[in-house]
Protein backbone atom coordinates (compact mmCIF):
# COMPACT_ATOMS: atom_id res chain seq x y z
CA UNK A 1 0.00 0.00 0.00
CA UNK A 2 1.58 3.33 -1.08
CA UNK A 3 1.15 6.00 1.74
CA UNK A 4 0.86 9.70 0.66
CA UNK A 5 2.67 11.27 2.96
CA UNK A 6 5.32 10.14 6.07
CA UNK A 7 2.99 11.58 8.85
CA UNK A 8 0.50 9.67 10.40
CA UNK A 9 -1.82 9.26 13.51
CA UNK A 10 -1.31 7.08 16.10
CA UNK A 11 -3.99 4.73 17.86
CA UNK A 12 -5.36 6.50 21.23
CA UNK A 13 -7.05 4.20 23.34
CA UNK A 14 -11.01 5.50 23.97
CA UNK A 15 -10.02 8.57 21.22
CA UNK A 16 -8.97 7.76 18.10
CA UNK A 17 -12.41 6.82 16.43
CA UNK A 18 -13.60 7.48 13.09
CA UNK A 19 -13.74 11.61 13.69
CA UNK A 20 -10.79 12.06 15.22
CA UNK A 21 -9.04 9.89 12.37
CA UNK A 22 -11.00 11.48 9.93
CA UNK A 23 -10.01 15.51 11.57
CA UNK A 24 -6.29 14.11 11.31
CA UNK A 25 -6.60 13.08 7.26
CA UNK A 26 -8.34 16.81 6.86
CA UNK A 27 -5.37 18.15 8.39
CA UNK A 28 -2.90 16.17 6.13
CA UNK A 29 -2.13 12.55 8.02
CA UNK A 30 -1.28 10.25 5.33
CA UNK A 31 -2.61 7.64 7.43
CA UNK A 32 -4.06 6.97 10.63
CA UNK A 33 -4.47 3.98 13.11
CA UNK A 34 -7.18 2.90 14.96
CA UNK A 35 -7.96 2.80 18.36
CA UNK A 36 -7.10 -0.51 20.09
CA UNK A 37 -10.07 -2.98 19.24
CA UNK A 38 -10.44 -6.00 21.01
CA UNK A 39 -9.68 -9.26 18.58
CA UNK A 40 -11.50 -11.04 20.62
CA UNK A 41 -14.84 -8.03 20.40
CA UNK A 42 -15.00 -9.02 16.92
CA UNK A 43 -14.23 -12.56 16.86
CA UNK A 44 -17.38 -13.00 19.24
CA UNK A 45 -19.27 -10.28 17.59
CA UNK A 46 -19.82 -7.46 21.01
CA UNK A 47 -22.25 -5.03 19.59
CA UNK A 48 -20.35 -1.85 20.96
CA UNK A 49 -16.92 -3.30 18.99
CA UNK A 50 -18.33 -4.03 15.97
CA UNK A 51 -20.87 -0.91 15.19
CA UNK A 52 -18.95 1.83 17.47
CA UNK A 53 -14.60 0.85 17.59
CA UNK A 54 -14.92 -0.60 14.20
CA UNK A 55 -17.10 2.37 12.51
CA UNK A 56 -15.13 3.73 9.09
CA UNK A 57 -15.99 7.23 7.76
CA UNK A 58 -15.81 6.53 4.13
CA UNK A 59 -13.72 9.78 3.51
CA UNK A 60 -10.86 8.63 5.68
CA UNK A 61 -9.12 5.90 3.68
CA UNK A 62 -6.15 5.00 4.23
CA UNK A 63 -7.18 3.49 7.43
CA UNK A 64 -5.25 0.88 9.89
CA UNK A 65 -7.37 -1.01 12.23
CA UNK A 66 -5.15 -2.21 15.65
CA UNK A 67 -6.25 -5.17 17.41
CA UNK A 68 -5.20 -6.06 20.06
CA UNK A 69 -4.97 -10.05 21.86
CA UNK A 70 -3.44 -13.20 22.39
CA UNK A 71 -5.37 -15.47 20.72
CA UNK A 72 -4.26 -16.77 17.17
CA UNK A 73 -8.02 -17.72 16.33
CA UNK A 74 -9.48 -14.88 17.77
CA UNK A 75 -6.40 -12.66 16.00
CA UNK A 76 -7.56 -14.39 12.32
CA UNK A 77 -11.05 -14.07 12.97
CA UNK A 78 -10.46 -10.62 13.71
CA UNK A 79 -8.55 -9.37 11.52
CA UNK A 80 -11.23 -11.06 8.84
CA UNK A 81 -13.84 -8.93 10.54
CA UNK A 82 -11.72 -5.83 10.21
CA UNK A 83 -10.42 -5.94 6.47
CA UNK A 84 -14.51 -6.57 5.55
CA UNK A 85 -15.65 -3.57 7.22
CA UNK A 86 -13.22 -1.85 4.95
CA UNK A 87 -9.90 -1.40 6.71
CA UNK A 88 -6.95 -0.63 4.67
CA UNK A 89 -4.25 -2.16 6.88
CA UNK A 90 -4.08 -4.37 10.24
CA UNK A 91 -2.06 -3.21 13.19
CA UNK A 92 -1.44 -5.12 15.93
CA UNK A 93 -0.83 -3.59 19.15
CA UNK A 94 2.52 -5.02 21.14
CA UNK A 95 3.36 -2.07 22.64
CA UNK A 96 0.65 -1.48 25.23
CA UNK A 97 1.88 -1.49 28.65
CA UNK A 98 -0.96 -0.77 30.68
CA UNK A 99 -1.85 -3.29 33.28
CA UNK A 100 -5.21 -4.58 32.50
CA UNK A 101 -4.06 -5.19 29.02
CA UNK A 102 -0.53 -6.80 29.84
CA UNK A 103 -2.38 -9.27 32.09
CA UNK A 104 -4.60 -10.89 29.51
CA UNK A 105 -1.43 -11.53 27.85
CA UNK A 106 -1.66 -8.61 25.39
CA UNK A 107 -0.10 -5.77 24.59
CA UNK A 108 3.44 -5.63 25.51
CA UNK A 109 3.02 -9.08 27.52
CA UNK A 110 3.51 -10.48 23.93
CA UNK A 111 7.50 -9.29 24.30
CA UNK A 112 7.76 -12.37 26.81
CA UNK A 113 6.20 -14.76 24.04
CA UNK A 114 7.52 -14.23 20.56
CA UNK A 115 6.73 -17.23 19.53
CA UNK A 116 2.88 -16.24 20.36
CA UNK A 117 3.24 -12.47 19.11
CA UNK A 118 4.76 -14.18 15.84
CA UNK A 119 1.46 -16.65 15.08
CA UNK A 120 -0.79 -13.69 16.12
CA UNK A 121 1.21 -11.68 13.24
CA UNK A 122 0.61 -14.67 11.28
CA UNK A 123 -2.79 -14.91 12.27
CA UNK A 124 -3.90 -11.46 11.04
CA UNK A 125 -2.32 -11.49 7.29
CA UNK A 126 -3.85 -14.90 6.98
CA UNK A 127 -7.26 -13.72 7.89
CA UNK A 128 -7.01 -10.43 6.47
CA UNK A 129 -5.41 -10.41 3.16
CA UNK A 130 -4.05 -7.17 4.12
CA UNK A 131 -0.97 -5.40 4.66
CA UNK A 132 -0.03 -5.89 8.70
CA UNK A 133 2.41 -3.65 11.17
CA UNK A 134 3.00 -4.27 14.61
CA UNK A 135 3.92 -1.41 17.32
CA UNK A 136 5.65 -2.43 19.49
CA UNK A 137 7.78 -1.32 22.54
CA UNK A 138 11.84 -1.30 22.79
CA UNK A 139 11.10 -4.00 25.79
CA UNK A 140 9.56 -4.72 29.07
CA UNK A 141 12.59 -3.44 31.45
CA UNK A 142 15.18 -1.13 31.27
CA UNK A 143 18.11 -2.70 29.63
CA UNK A 144 15.82 -4.78 27.53
CA UNK A 145 16.27 -4.72 23.79
CA UNK A 146 13.39 -7.79 23.45
CA UNK A 147 10.83 -5.94 21.40
CA UNK A 148 14.09 -4.98 18.86
CA UNK A 149 14.61 -8.45 18.66
CA UNK A 150 11.11 -9.15 18.12
CA UNK A 151 10.59 -6.61 15.30
CA UNK A 152 13.14 -8.10 13.44
CA UNK A 153 11.60 -11.55 13.54
CA UNK A 154 7.77 -10.12 12.75
CA UNK A 155 9.71 -8.93 9.77
CA UNK A 156 12.00 -11.31 8.48
CA UNK A 157 9.58 -14.95 9.69
CA UNK A 158 6.06 -13.22 10.28
CA UNK A 159 5.93 -10.69 7.53
CA UNK A 160 4.93 -7.84 8.59
CA UNK A 161 4.81 -4.97 6.57
CA UNK A 162 6.08 -2.15 9.15
CA UNK A 163 7.07 -1.48 12.88
CA UNK A 164 6.08 1.00 14.92
CA UNK A 165 8.38 1.66 17.42
CA UNK A 166 8.12 3.44 20.52
CA UNK A 167 11.95 3.21 21.84
CA UNK A 168 11.34 3.06 25.45
CA UNK A 169 10.44 0.14 27.61
CA UNK A 170 6.75 -0.85 28.77
CA UNK A 171 8.32 -0.17 32.33
CA UNK A 172 8.53 3.66 31.42
CA UNK A 173 5.47 4.43 30.42
CA UNK A 174 5.74 7.58 28.70
CA UNK A 175 7.95 8.94 30.32
CA UNK A 176 11.49 9.31 30.04
CA UNK A 177 14.02 9.69 27.09
CA UNK A 178 13.25 7.75 23.97
CA UNK A 179 16.30 5.39 23.11
CA UNK A 180 16.31 6.99 19.44
CA UNK A 181 19.96 5.31 18.28
CA UNK A 182 18.07 2.20 19.10
CA UNK A 183 15.90 2.72 16.72
CA UNK A 184 18.38 3.95 14.09
CA UNK A 185 19.57 0.44 14.92
CA UNK A 186 16.34 -0.85 14.17
CA UNK A 187 15.66 1.16 10.85
CA UNK A 188 19.06 -0.15 9.67
CA UNK A 189 17.85 -4.16 10.31
CA UNK A 190 14.67 -4.30 8.91
CA UNK A 191 13.70 -3.92 4.84
CA UNK A 192 10.05 -2.65 5.81
CA UNK A 193 9.02 0.71 6.71
CA UNK A 194 9.87 2.06 10.69
CA UNK A 195 7.29 4.45 12.09
CA UNK A 196 8.79 6.12 14.85
CA UNK A 197 6.29 6.84 17.61
CA UNK A 198 6.23 7.77 21.21
CA UNK A 199 6.59 11.79 23.09
CA UNK A 200 5.83 13.65 20.01
CA UNK A 201 4.04 16.22 21.46
CA UNK A 202 5.32 19.11 18.56
CA UNK A 203 5.61 18.98 14.83
CA UNK A 204 9.27 19.99 16.28
CA UNK A 205 9.74 16.90 18.88
CA UNK A 206 8.65 15.16 15.50
CA UNK A 207 11.20 16.53 13.46
CA UNK A 208 13.80 15.91 15.70
CA UNK A 209 12.95 12.02 16.39
CA UNK A 210 12.33 11.05 12.19
CA UNK A 211 15.87 12.59 11.93
CA UNK A 212 17.30 10.78 15.16
CA UNK A 213 15.92 7.46 14.61
CA UNK A 214 16.31 7.76 10.46
CA UNK A 215 13.09 6.61 10.31
CA UNK A 216 10.88 6.24 7.61
CA UNK A 217 7.62 8.13 8.92
CA UNK A 218 6.46 10.11 12.11
CA UNK A 219 3.82 8.71 14.36
CA UNK A 220 1.85 11.26 16.30
CA UNK A 221 -0.35 10.54 18.99
CA UNK A 222 -1.21 13.35 22.04
CA UNK A 223 0.53 15.85 20.41
CA UNK A 224 -2.65 15.99 18.03
CA UNK A 225 -5.52 16.19 20.58
CA UNK A 226 -6.69 19.56 20.33
CA UNK A 227 -4.17 20.43 17.97
CA UNK A 228 -5.04 18.70 14.29
CA UNK A 229 -2.77 21.50 12.75
CA UNK A 230 0.84 19.09 13.82
CA UNK A 231 -0.21 17.53 10.64
CA UNK A 232 -0.52 20.94 8.04
CA UNK A 233 2.89 21.98 9.90
CA UNK A 234 4.67 18.47 9.14
CA UNK A 235 3.36 18.28 5.91
CA UNK A 236 3.59 22.09 4.73
CA UNK A 237 0.36 23.15 4.44
CA UNK A 238 0.23 26.05 6.80
CA UNK A 239 2.90 27.96 8.78
CA UNK A 240 1.37 30.55 10.58
CA UNK A 241 -0.75 29.29 14.35
CA UNK A 242 -4.65 28.84 14.19
CA UNK A 243 -6.93 31.77 14.93
CA UNK A 244 -9.08 31.78 17.79
CA UNK A 245 -11.73 31.35 15.52
CA UNK A 246 -10.26 28.03 13.32
CA UNK A 247 -9.79 26.58 16.81
CA UNK A 248 -13.63 27.25 17.91
CA UNK A 249 -14.55 25.55 14.40
CA UNK A 250 -12.79 22.80 15.10
CA UNK A 251 -14.09 21.99 18.60
CA UNK A 252 -17.38 22.93 17.02
CA UNK A 253 -17.10 20.39 13.89
CA UNK A 254 -16.00 17.62 16.92
CA UNK A 255 -18.84 17.91 18.74
CA UNK A 256 -21.01 17.79 15.70
CA UNK A 257 -19.09 14.76 14.90
CA UNK A 258 -19.23 13.10 18.65
CA UNK A 259 -22.91 13.60 18.91
CA UNK A 260 -23.53 11.80 15.63
CA UNK A 261 -21.30 8.83 16.28
CA UNK A 262 -22.83 8.46 19.81
CA UNK A 263 -26.23 10.45 20.62
CA UNK A 264 -26.72 13.69 22.44
CA UNK A 265 -26.42 12.16 25.72
CA UNK A 266 -23.72 9.94 25.53
CA UNK A 267 -21.32 12.26 23.59
CA UNK A 268 -22.20 15.31 26.34
CA UNK A 269 -19.71 13.59 28.66
CA UNK A 270 -17.90 11.52 26.58
CA UNK A 271 -16.50 15.41 25.40
CA UNK A 272 -15.50 16.30 28.71
CA UNK A 273 -12.04 15.06 27.96
CA UNK A 274 -11.59 16.89 24.66
CA UNK A 275 -12.54 20.76 25.83
CA UNK A 276 -9.24 20.93 27.52
CA UNK A 277 -7.45 20.41 24.42
CA UNK A 278 -8.59 23.06 22.59
CA UNK A 279 -8.98 25.38 25.56
CA UNK A 280 -5.29 25.27 26.38
CA UNK A 281 -5.18 27.13 23.21
CA UNK A 282 -6.99 30.01 23.77
CA UNK A 283 -7.81 32.53 26.92
CA UNK A 284 -10.93 31.44 28.93
CA UNK A 285 -11.86 32.44 32.38
CA UNK A 286 -10.93 29.62 35.06
CA UNK A 287 -14.67 29.36 35.71
CA UNK A 288 -15.72 29.08 32.60
CA UNK A 289 -13.50 26.64 31.95
CA UNK A 290 -14.31 24.57 34.99
CA UNK A 291 -17.96 24.52 34.05
CA UNK A 292 -17.27 23.18 30.59
CA UNK A 293 -14.87 20.65 31.05
CA UNK A 294 -17.86 19.32 34.00
CA UNK A 295 -21.03 19.76 32.19
CA UNK A 296 -22.61 16.63 30.92
CA UNK A 297 -24.72 18.29 28.71
CA UNK A 298 -24.19 18.73 25.11
CA UNK A 299 -27.00 21.64 24.97
CA UNK A 300 -24.96 23.82 28.00
CA UNK A 301 -21.80 23.17 26.23
CA UNK A 302 -22.69 24.51 23.28
CA UNK A 303 -24.02 27.45 24.60
CA UNK A 304 -20.58 27.46 26.81
CA UNK A 305 -18.87 27.69 23.54
CA UNK A 306 -21.11 29.93 21.73
CA UNK A 307 -20.29 32.34 25.00
CA UNK A 308 -16.06 31.66 24.29
CA UNK A 309 -16.17 32.34 20.63
CA UNK A 310 -18.06 35.84 21.10
CA UNK A 311 -15.67 36.37 23.88
CA UNK A 312 -18.65 36.79 26.35
CA UNK A 313 -18.60 33.64 28.60
CA UNK A 314 -22.35 32.97 29.66
CA UNK A 315 -22.71 33.56 33.05
CA UNK A 316 -22.22 30.71 35.47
Amino acid sequence: MEISNRVLLAPLASIGNWFVRLQAKRYGAGLSVSEMVSSFGLHYGNEKTMKELLRIHPDEHPVSIQLFGHSPEAMESGARIAADAGADLIDINMGCPVPKVRKTGAGAELLSDPELALDLARAAREGSGLPVTVKIRSGLMPGDRSGYDLAIRLVEEAGAAGIGFHPRVAKQGHKGQPDYALARELSEAIDVPLIISGGLSSAEAARFAYEESNADAVMIARGSLGYPWVFAELTGQEVDPPSRESVMDELAWIMDRAEEHMGEDRAGRYLRKFYPWYLDQLDVPKVVRSELCQTAGLDRAREIVAGIRNGEPVAV
